[in-house]
């Protein structure tokens, strides 16, 4: 029966100790005449004892900063959720104003959704994450000792054109390997690309073994390559390829998202 609040013995002002079982998530309309006790009911009775546990189940200081109602006069009230109350008056003349922005509610839910909401890539949906390097550091950390690891820095991701001016400067900087279309090369070989056709450049930062006291080297590595990938930073093992932002970005659609605040909601 808790899908309904059951009032027993209401009593309240012109109350004359009804019984009432209300159905929740429904819309319910309280009607009759004037001074049956409509208001009673809602405001006096139902709002009040709602407010009343609320407050209650805070702790003694944040009870100060509240008023608490008084216990409306009736035998007992079950299954009631904390509760919140607009009185029919005129507020604010603007139109867009909700029972959120009338009650404050919505300053809370916008808190709410910056801090402990997630966010989604508009175009394929996939969730969006920013990882720090101490972060990106610890998942490495956390595979199996023995796993050889290498950590790459993508450089060219899905653009047209020859890149022979960026793959000379990685050279110059004392870059040995990359990973160009899926296949490793070293960049001191001639690598000829067809500026007509979509190419991949990832520049191998590192190649490790996991083992103790390797974690200032994989920090060092991981700071290099988010450095020179602009924020990303890709973990290849036998397992796979894992790539990394330091940025709210979606790693697949190349898309930057603001890091999430209450003012974006």
């Amino acid at each position: 029966m808790n899908d309904h609040i059951i009032i027993k013995g209401a009593r309240q002002h012109n109350l004359k100790n009804i019984n009432l079982n209300i159905p929740k998530n429904r819309l319910v309309v309280i009607t009759g005449v004037s001074g049956s006790g409509k208001s009673t009911l809602a405001f006096d009775t139902l709002y009040a004892e709602g407010q009343r546990r609320y407050v209650e189940s805070l702790s003694a200081y944040a009870r100060q900063f509240l008023e608490m109602m008084e216990k409306p006069d009736v035998d007992s009230i079950e299954f009631l959720s904390p509760a919140i109350s607009i009185e029919q008056k005129s507020i604010s003349r603007n139109p867009r104003s909700t029972v959120g922005t009338i009650t404050e509610v919505y300053d809370y839910m916008r808190l709410l959704f910056a801090r402990a909401g997630s966010v989604h890539c508009p175009v394929c949906g996939k969730l969006v994450q920013s990882y720090s390097v101490q972060q990106i550091v610890d998942r490495v950390l956390a595979l199996p000792e023995e796993t050889k690891v290498e950590i790459l820095s993508p450089v060219v991701r899905g653009k047209k054109g020859e890149h022979k001016k960026l793959l000379e400067k990685l050279l110059k900087d004392g870059y040995v390997r990359a990973v160009i279309d899926g296949e490793l090369r070293r960049l001191e070989d001639q690598v000829d690309l067809d500026k007509q056709v979509k190419h991949s450049i990832s520049v191998v930062i590192d190649r490790i073994k996991m083992k103790e006291g390797i974690t200032r080297r994989l920090t060092d590595s991981v700071e290099t390559a988010l450095t020179l990938g602009d924020g990303l930073v890709e973990i290849l093992t036998d397992e796979g390829t894992s790539l990394y932002s330091q940025k709210f970005t979606c790693p697949d659609c190349d898309i930057s998202i603001e890091e999430i605040e209450p003012r974006s909601f």
